[in-house]
């Protein structure tokens, strides 16, 4: 994938689902679903059951419709596993040897960091942005307070992000928020469809800045 793409697209939808699950039939599923409601970039953590298989069957799914990404990965072995599966980005925990893997394979990737040092630890690795994990413990606040010295990095906050907090990072400076579990629910376990939908629907307002239903 093209990183100009991959920025334009995060740019502009400022949202990155996160998918993990028991079962790799319901983490499908949830991915598809997530994608029918205009979600394009979706990633599957590599904790999901059956992972790869999972990826590989949501990006022969959706095609170009969505960028289908890989999640929780550590090391270079995850990152290769994670693109032969036909993973376009990935994101990573921390920092480390998979940051390093995949921009030297110019995969887009979003790197794990909570600290100043951490997130310009991770850009000077060749992240595409930092993943600010966990959001929670500062919250947008915290997330404010690194925009003074790095005015210009692209910040992705993850971790206890929910629709109604969304703006408030927005506000003060994030680039787009990842979300897992407000947004997914129970879905990727199995659970039903028709609650992911609408939760869909609202993040992706929110995010978007539309009015819901729009």
């Amino acid at each position: 994938m093209d990183l100009t793409d991959f920025t334009a697209r995060l740019s502009r939808d400022r949202l990155a689902a996160v998918v993990r699950g028991r079962s790799a039939d319901a983490a499908l599923r949830t991915v598809l679903t997530l994608v029918e409601e205009g979600i394009g970039l979706v990633e599957v953590s590599l904790n999901t059951d059956d992972a790869c298989g999972v990826i590989a069957r949501a990006a022969r799914a959706v095609g170009e419709d969505a960028f289908v990404g890989a999640g929780t990965v550590v090391t270079r072995d995850d990152l290769l596993r994670a693109q032969d599966a036909g993973a376009t980005w990935v994101v990573t925990p921390t920092g480390g040897d998979a940051v390093a893997a995949a921009a030297q394979r110019g995969m887009p990737v979003l790197a794990g960091a909570l600290t100043p040092t951490e997130a310009a630890a991770a850009m000077a690795a060749g992240a595409t942005a930092v993943k600010l994990f966990p959001a929670s413990l500062g919250g947008p606040a915290y997330l404010r307070a690194l925009r003074d010295p790095f005015p210009d990095m692209p910040l992705v906050p993850v971790g206890g992000v929910d629709a109604d907090l969304a703006p408030e990072y927005f506000a003060a400076g994030a680039l787009a928020v990842g979300v897992g579990s407000p947004l997914v629910g129970d879905a990727a376990h199995g659970g039903e469809l028709d609650g992911l939908r609408v939760r869909a629907r609202r993040f992706r307002a929110v995010c978007r800045g539309e009015e819901p239903g729009a």
